[in-house]
């Protein structure tokens, strides 16, 4: 499926030749991958530029856009007799390059008579693009990274970070998709179900849909394991289940949703209490953001805003913004606030973070908590991004933290250890940065402890 019209591919390419100004640029999309044998593949992904510029998402493709003849031309083979065999008939390359724009196909055997070791190209991410790329043009493997065009991976950053009205749709529909599925799994969990049982929930509504997850679904009743990928675990009684998930809409954008809620019909007084600290961090991020604002400046502003509920629990002590400036809020928010989405759930991640999230002048930072700040740059109007605070208690941080006698002066470490089988709270939603403010891409999906409650209550009714 093409997501566009042709003109949609067309203005795009045609602004990176202007941006570049000359060269050619040669684009890689990707191959099928195989699982343990050749012919048993994972699901094909299309690699996100390729599939930016180009729209087709087939496998054993390559491109070329160059901006010396203003011409584009896409090398692939048209099926053979073998292929319809076991695929069926199915559109032809030269058609699907049509539907893009693009009139001149080439056999991938020719595709010396077009690239020479002058040829740009992106940061390969996969070995297979490596070879490819040291092959195609005469380059040493590991020279390969010394000789990434960075002017254009700018370029085409700058591009695609700001989304079109039509990107902003496709975003609306992956967070909708998403957002169903999310309310289905605070319906339905039970202490007679898995975890894999909602994992299994959450992948049919996809399917219902005709599209995939965007990335592996994170469904854990230990929530303090902040990228928790088992799900052999029976929901208990008075244990929380954190559901960070997203899927894909029709044409390929990500969502990327996170809801925590209990097993039980309603929260403990407990989790109600790091439930609404996180929802209020949230919340003050969503309307404090705006444009120019610098991301970082609004993880540590939420970071304040969580430090004073846990203050006021009596889990931290001291003034909030020093006890962020010291980094004590850490040991409960050791990840960063977001990161931009779109093609990709973490979008350009593969040209480097400090190329994509950063500024020459606005370096990454390598302290604990902020290192993991994937977006540190100003929000600029056609951003999208995600905003997901969160509190965990992570038992194995707790003792090393304590042993080490860090920020004893902000945090009450005998009032934490009552905390160290809670597990963790998160809450995500995508946005997309207007002229003002933020705006929440897709349908509202339910938050606040009554609303989840509310929910929850269908599952024992």
């Amino acid at each position: 499926m093409i997501a566009f019209n042709s003109e949609t591919y067309k203005n795009r390419r045609a602004l990176l030749r202007k941006n570049m100004g000359s060269g050619k640029l040669l684009l890689l999309g990707n191959e099928e991958s195989s699982m343990n044998y050749k012919d048993n593949c994972y699901r094909f992904v299309q690699d996100s530029t390729f599939l930016y510029y180009f729209g087709i998402n087939q496998p054993g493709l390559f491109a070329l856009i160059d901006a010396d003849s203003g011409t584009d031309i896409i090398f692939g083979n048209e099926l053979s007799i073998e292929d319809i065999i076991w695929t069926g008939q199915l559109p032809t390359l030269r058609g699907r390059a049509e539907s893009v724009g693009v009139n001149k196909v080439v056999v991938p055997s020719l595709i010396d008579q077009y690239v020479n070791n002058s040829t740009l190209y992106l940061p390969p991410y996969r070995p297979e693009h490596e070879i490819k790329l040291s092959n195609l043009l005469n380059k040493e493997l590991q020279d390969l990274n010394a000789g990434v065009s960075l002017d254009v991976l700018l370029h085409i950053s700058n591009q695609r970070t700001i989304k079109s009205e039509e990107e902003i749709l496709e975003m609306h529909q992956a967070c909708t998709i998403s957002g169903e599925a999310h309310r289905a799994l605070m319906k339905s969990a039970s202490t007679e179900m898995y975890e894999h049982h909602l994992v299994g929930i959450f992948e049919k509504i996809g399917m219902n849909h005709d599209v995939h997850t965007a990335y592996p679904t994170i469904c854990t009743i230990n929530g303090q394991v902040l990228h928790n990928h088992h799900y052999n675990n029976k929901l208990a009684s008075g244990k929380l289940v954190l559901v960070d998930g997203g899927l894909h809409s029709k044409g390929g954008y990500a969502g990327d949703l996170t809801r925590t809620f209990p097993v039980d019909s309603k929260f403990t007084s407990k989790q109600k209490d790091i439930y609404n600290i996180v929802l209020e961090g949230f919340m003050h991020a969503v309307k404090i953001a705006k444009p120019e604002m610098l991301f970082r400046d609004l993880h540590l502003q939420t970071a304040v805003r969580m430090t004073e509920g846990l203050i006021g629990l009596g889990l931290m002590k001291g003034n909030a913004e020093d006890a962020v400036a010291n980094g004590a809020h850490t040991l409960f928010f050791p990840h960063g606030l977001g990161h931009l989405i779109g093609l990709d759930v973490h979008d350009l991640e593969n040209f480097g973070e400090e190329h994509i999230g950063y500024l020459p002048d606005l370096k990454k930072s390598k302290e604990f908590g902020l290192k993991s700040l994937r977006l540190g740059k100003s929000l600029q109007e056609g951003y999208t991004v995600t905003v997901e605070p969160g509190l965990y208690f992570i038992p194995e941080l707790m003792v090393k933290k304590q042993a080490d006698g860090l920020h004893k002066d902000f945090i009450n470490y005998d009032k934490v250890e009552e905390y160290s089988d809670f597990g963790g709270v998160r809450i995500e939603d995508d946005f997309v940065m207007r002229k003002e403010k933020f705006e929440k891409l897709g349908e509202y999906l339910e938050r606040t402890v009554d609303e989840i409650e509310e929910l929850r209550a269908e599952a024992f009714a």
